[in-house]
């Protein structure tokens, strides 16, 4: 069954191949696109489709040759050679079984963060810099790009909430099992007798929309100007640059205050808008196939602890796959790829499971 469905995505493939030099598809810029983009995620199950075929038959050849053959040094070479072909071949069941899986649609898209402040004063709003500043060095280091949108800072170097945006291919597939509450404990800074306190901040991932994913109405918004409030010197404090945009059907608000541009900061805050409305959208469908959020790696609500950081043991334990290791310090510096791959093998098992079953 599997064989089969590898080979009408092999021959898709090619058909995409075909339609991707035709001049008159080259001149529709967004089909040619959708046509490339299509031609990029088949691509692989089109590979193992080819290397599978290709092993069958080196395979049936050398089981053919046993059976003539009366060289001892010939049928050892070709018992070895069918042994290491038949091991190949039960690894490439087991990728294509994880190509076949359901893709998410929003995989591929940029991403929208936000972090808040939750239990624990100020030492809440310090862990959820610490953790602005871990998901941007990650960004850096794995070539994307951060654009920051809005931030309202506390007076000791902490942070309330911050919302900023991560650019770049696969940016929600990485990033999207980030949401939810992560807690530290640690002796803050302003504790004198050393005793450990609890803290948490929210962590949410949305997916960047387009304007084809989600319909705002204009007659839905109200839209505000004011001076900006942080940090940027005289120009961002006398002019009405920042905005506040309102949904009034939903009573959704999104701030952008960061650029000195009112027309940059107004894009910046209606794809805030756009990314919420649709995850508003998306919550209230997912409620209504609860079991299958129960076979997901944790459900991504934002009340849910999803991980435990623990400074005086330097140990960092992701609740929902009982991950723990002992290089905290490296991995609040974006040091997170190891994790985030854990928790993807583990949903892409539990995926597997519940086709199987």
């Amino acid at each position: 069954m599997t064989l089969k469905k590898l080979e009408k995505i092999k021959k898709r493939h090619e058909e995409l191949m075909e339609l991707s030099c035709k001049p008159e598809i080259i001149a529709d810029n967004r089909g040619w696109q959708k046509i490339v983009k299509e031609m990029s995620d088949t691509a692989p199950i089109a590979e193992v489709y080819d290397r599978f075929i290709l092993l069958e038959k080196q395979v049936s050849e050398a089981k053919a040759l046993l059976k003539t053959e009366k060289d001892a040094d010939i049928i050892a070479m070709a018992e070895e050679e069918i042994e290491a072909n038949e091991a190949e071949i039960l690894k490439l069941e087991e990728r294509a079984k994880i190509l076949l899986l359901p893709k998410d649609e929003n995989d591929e898209r940029n991403v929208i963060m936000e972090i808040r402040a939750g239990a624990g004063g100020d030492e809440a709003g310090l862990f959820a810099g610490v953790l602005y500043r871990m998901y941007t060095m990650y960004a850096a280091m794995n070539g994307y790009r951060t654009e920051l949108v809005d931030i309202n800072e506390s007076g000791i170097g902490g942070i309330k909430e911050v919302v900023f945006e991560v650019v770049g291919a696969g940016a929600f597939k990485n990033l999207k099992f980030e949401s939810g509450v992560h807690r530290v404990q640690r002796v803050p800074e302003t504790e004198s007798q050393g005793r450990v306190h609890t803290s948490t901040a929210t962590v949410a991932v949305l997916p960047e929309v387009e304007d084809v994913n989600i319909q705002i109405n204009d007659k839905d918004l109200r839209i505000d100007n004011f001076c900006s409030s942080g940090a940027g010197g005289q120009h961002v404090n006398k002019t009405e640059s920042a905005v506040r945009v309102t949904h009034i059907p939903t009573g959704v608000v999104v701030v952008c205050q960061d650029g000195r541009s009112k027309i940059k900061n107004l894009d910046k805050a209606m794809k805030v808008l756009a990314a919420r409305l649709y995850d508003m959208e998306k919550q209230k469908k997912d409620k209504e196939y609860a079991q299958n959020r129960a076979d997901q790696v944790g459900t991504g609500d934002r009340s849910e602890r999803i991980r435990t950081y623990n400074y005086p043991q330097g140990r960092l334990t992701d609740h929902r796959i009982n991950y723990t290791v002992y290089n905290l310090t490296d991995f609040v510096n974006g040091n997170i790829s190891e994790l985030i791959e854990a928790l993807q093998m583990d949903w892409q098992r539990k995926q597997l499971e519940k086709a199987s079953s």
